[in-house]
């Protein structure tokens, strides 16, 4: 087996992405000095996994904080469980929080680790292929609430992340599928040789010890890491770059889609048809060739993601938009390109517009 990757995050408290198989014994070396107590949150599905990192930590005090499956951690109420169980435990400023799960649980420990004593160090294990190119790294965490996902959080960067590939091997084929959905974006919106990549290799040699799958998430987390390095609190890039809001490519429908859908529908399906979404929106607004308007379609749809859905009215889903972090004021912002790799942001566009590129994805659904 080959040696790790390890990807520095180059911001103002830069930390390493170590990516590899079994790489889990270089956790201890991502936690800060002095730890003593050490708070893992993890998904009720994935107790079996906890073990060996407990293990990882003799000599510490570990307490466990087991939280729900998916999107439903990410509220209030358990989060406010997880503040009282660390104020029980006596956690102070030099103590940690490790996050062991898929986005959500990143996100949620995350906000955990952000908000507890105006913040205390964390470091992400993430299980899912989606948190490893996405959630993990950069530094966003939060919370849902009524009016929308992730309206509630802060930016809070980890101590480090651990993206071990063999945690792969036994996620459900549609969940490694998913998670392509942000990768391709990557391809879009930075770094083109993700989609070649992904037309050249059949999906289903895509598994976990691929070669290929490895560069795919070693490319995707490599733009993150350039682009929230320049860019950290979404202030704005330069010459004209959105800075980090280029990595929301396809995220304000698929936020609205999600909310929509009770967050039943996959982040990275959401996303695939965000993307879709949007690239139709450019076409209309800015002049996009099609032809890249129909590679969306094509390498989304090669591997198995959704590029078309009407499973809500636009009005709802215009709605849901509108609260879009982007935002301003009563205007709508998207993350578009004008060409591929040179995202820009529009702001504004035409509801006929809007309404024209959502037909366009509505009427391809079965």
């Amino acid at each position: 087996m080959s040696a790790p990757t390890v990807i520095r995050v180059a911001t103002a408290s830069p930390y390493d992405v170590v990516v590899g198989h079994g790489v889990l014994d270089r956790l201890r070396g991502l936690l800060p000095d002095g730890v003593q107590r050490v708070a893992i949150v993890c998904p009720e599905s994935l107790e079996d996994l906890l073990d060996p990192f407990v293990d990882l930590l003799e000599g510490l005090d570990v307490v466990v904080l087991q939280v729900p499956d998916g999107e439903e951690a990410k509220n209030w109420e358990v989060a406010a469980a997880c503040w009282e169980s660390l104020g029980e435990d006596g956690f102070t400023r030099s103590d940690a929080v490790v996050t062991l799960g898929g986005g959500a649980t990143t996100d949620l420990g995350g906000f955990v680790a952000a908000t507890w004593l105006r913040g205390v160090a964390v470091v992400h294990i993430p299980t899912t292929l989606l948190a490893m190119v996405d959630a993990a790294v950069g530094g966003k965490t939060g919370i849902n609430s009524p009016a929308g996902k992730n309206l509630i959080g802060s930016f809070h960067e980890p101590a480090g992340v651990l993206c071990d590939l063999a945690l792969l091997e036994t996620l459900p084929r549609e969940e490694l599928v998913a998670g392509l959905g942000e990768v391709i974006k990557c391809g879009f919106i930075a770094d083109p040789r993700i989609l070649e990549l992904v037309e050249e290799t059949e999906p289903e040699a895509l598994t976990a010890d691929s070669v290929v799958l490895r560069e795919l998430v070693e490319r995707s987390i490599a733009v993150k890491a350039d682009v929230v390095a320049g860019d950290l609190k979404e202030t704005g890039g330069v010459a004209g770059h959105p800075g980090r809001e280029a990595l929301n490519y396809g995220h304000t429908l698929a936020h609205a889609i999600e909310k929509a859908t009770d967050y039943s529908i996959r982040h990275g399906e959401a996303v695939a048809i965000g993307c879709v979404f949007v690239a139709e929106l450019a076409a209309r607004e800015g002049g996009l060739p099609e032809g890249l308007v129909e590679r969306h379609r094509a390498t989304f749809g090669r591997v198995g993601l959704p590029v078309a859905w009407n499973g809500a009215d636009f009005e709802t889903l215009l709605a849901t938009m509108r609260v879009d972090k982007k935002s301003r004021g009563n205007q709508l912002r998207f993350v578009v390109l004008d060409d591929l790799a040179k995202p820009v942001v529009l702001a504004g566009p035409s509801e006929e517009n809007l309404r024209a590129a959502y037909d366009a994805i509505a009427g391809g659904a079965a």
